[in-house]
């Protein structure tokens, strides 16, 4: 995976990164700014994951560009898996040494009858709790179908990619579309205020993350 950008650019676009990886399965391109405006492209093939995509992008502050060509015909699983090791090594760059940061932030995000917590530190060290269990036999979201057990998955590449600790725990709900969307929304306004600068310093008395 070739990965280009971090820190604060020259131009003015703030903290940014842009990825690319190939492999025989899917061939993934990501383009992220931190410090955006929400403006969201997104295409997987996935018409649901798309609408995720917009989601993270869009509630966490994020420009976000992600382009997505994979084996669909096989399974959904690689596209998604892969676009979250890219999106997750964009985000990992684009931050730097984090350097500000608050790192810490939670959310307990509602749609309709669902609530999913969400807790996140910008660690440096990849930690995944998912907490929100589908029967196996849940159907798949849209056409092609996107399981709802793959939103584990994408977070766990993610937080991989990025060297952050995610926790995700379904409160209640019953209607999958919400429950998945919530958690998409909640991980974006946990990741909107942990990336905000508050300050100079690296938070964290090992004076690095």
């Amino acid at each position: 995976m070739s990965i280009e950008g971090g820190g604060d650019d020259a131009d003015g676009t703030g903290r940014r990164a842009v990825a690319r990886r190939s492999t025989k399965e899917t061939s993934i391109q990501v383009e992220l700014v931190v410090d955006g405006s929400g403006k969201v492209e997104v295409a997987t093939g996935l018409p649901f994951f798309d609408h995720m995509l917009s989601q993270l992008g869009r509630h966490a502050g994020f420009d976000l560009v992600v382009r997505a060509e994979g084996d669909l015909d096989v399974d959904a699983h690689h596209t998604v898996e892969d676009v979250g090791i890219v999106l997750g090594g964009c985000l990992a760059e684009a931050l730097g040494d984090k350097a500000g940061v608050r790192r810490f932030a939670c959310a307990l995000l509602p749609l309709d009858e669902a609530l999913v917590e969400v807790a996140v530190d910008l660690s440096g060290r990849a930690y995944l709790a998912y907490d929100v269990p589908f029967a196996p036999d849940t159907p798949g979201l849209g056409s092609p179908p996107f399981d709802p057990q793959l939103a584990e998955e994408f977070w766990r590449a993610l937080v991989t990619a990025a060297a952050l600790t995610l926790h995700v725990s379904l409160r209640s709900g019953k209607n999958t579309h919400h429950i998945v969307e919530a958690t998409f929304k909640g991980v974006a306004r946990s990741l909107r205020d942990a990336v905000r600068v508050e300050g100079t310093e690296v938070p964290s008395t090992k004076e690095v993350l």
